[in-house]
């Protein structure tokens, strides 16, 4: 088996921005891997358009769900969404962004709180609720807290107690799950006291039990995307840099942080890739590419999922864009006054 692979199936796979661009390529390539997929995003024509060259791979199963990911609740919505489907995710693929190239002072404060939101909060949380999840499948359950008792995310199920579905039909995360779910959580869940009574009142053996070997653990994985913005925090730039950083600095500690559990976290942070996020034409994007100036999203989710496959913890694809860091983070003044009047017009 190639790194990363598994049979086909087993496993699931969640990747958010999945419409387009460096998401839809993460989605391509992990359907070869042989997960079933959810993809996510806000434009439900692009996810069914996904979904169909899914198809066309004969991915082993693809569910899809419209949900904008830049609000305070997004997260914990889309959670439910999955426990309701009886959905436990291996691979977690944080993607979904917003780029904004614009002064502090001449954004307008909703985009402000959308990307802070999307590549901040809805990030760190997606990462705490399904890496829970995940630890506790490995048998690493999370201190007790006010939060524990009633959070399910510690009584999760395996694969194969998910229950079959088509996928065919779209789903929205703009409201928590329905109540059956909890409800047959609840019943399952409130039978466990009485069979723990019943298994106590029986007679106790003499004898010593068979000793049973602990069973192996599982390999999980979060990556995060990140950008090679986070070193060049130049006029324009600030708060796309500066969010883009966050999540870099975030997925490094949260990475040594859950590594005994069996999860590896990577972050990805590229330079100029070939899609639609930065606004450019497909006329520019093809110059970028021929020039060497941008790399082709395809190319970064390949060596993106290379690196969390290998178990990094940071990552710029490109050997030549790392080499680049040390000038962005020394460039003067007297050479971004120039750069900032030329870039101007850009700004929106």
């Amino acid at each position: 088996m190639k790194r990363g692979e598994v049979t086909k199936g087993s496993a699931w796979a969640l990747v958010t921005g999945a419409g387009s661009g460096i998401g839809r390529c993460f989605a391509l390539r992990l359907a070869r891997l042989g997960y079933r997929l959810v993809l996510v995003g806000n434009d439900l024509r692009k996810l069914e358009c996904v979904r169909a060259e899914l198809r066309a791979l004969d991915a082993a199963e693809v569910r899809i769900i419209s949900c904008d990911l830049a609000r305070a609740e997004a997260a914990q919505e889309l959670y439910d969404r999955l426990r309701a489907a009886g959905i436990a995710v291996d691979v977690l693929i944080n993607n979904a962004g917003i780029f904004s190239f614009r002064d502090i002072i001449r954004t307008p404060a909703e985009r402000i709180e959308r990307v802070i939101m999307l590549h901040c909060l809805t990030a760190t949380q997606l990462c705490r609720l399904v890496a829970r999840e995940m630890a506790a499948r490995n048998g690493f359950a999370a201190e007790p807290g006010p939060e524990s008792d009633a959070d399910p995310a510690m009584r999760t199920t395996t694969e194969g107690d998910a229950p079959a579905a088509t996928g065919d039909a779209p789903e929205t995360c703009s409201a928590p799950a329905t109540g059956a779910a909890s409800a047959a959580t609840n019943s399952a869940t409130g039978s466990a006291p009485a069979a723990s009574a019943a298994a106590g009142s029986a007679p106790t053996t003499t004898g010593t039990a068979p000793a049973t070997s602990p069973a192996p653990r599982r390999r999980f994985h979060i990556l995060n995307m990140a950008s090679y913005s986070l070193w060049m925090p130049f006029p324009g730039l600030t708060l796309y840099s500066a969010s883009k950083a966050y999540l870099k600095c975030f997925s490094v500690a949260f990475a040594k942080e859950v590594r005994e559990a069996g999860i590896r976290v990577t972050a990805v942070c590229p330079a100029g890739v070939a899609t639609d996020l930065y606004g450019l034409t497909p006329r520019w994007q093809r110059i970028g590419l021929r020039m060497g100036v941008l790399i082709s999203a395809d190319c970064c989710a390949r060596r993106g999922l290379w690196a969390l496959w290998h178990g990094q913890r940071c990552t710029v694809p490109d050997w030549w864009n790392r080499l680049w860091i040390p000038l962005c983070k020394l460039l003067p003044m007297c050479l971004i006054r120039p750069i900032r009047r030329f870039t101007m017009k850009f700004q929106k």
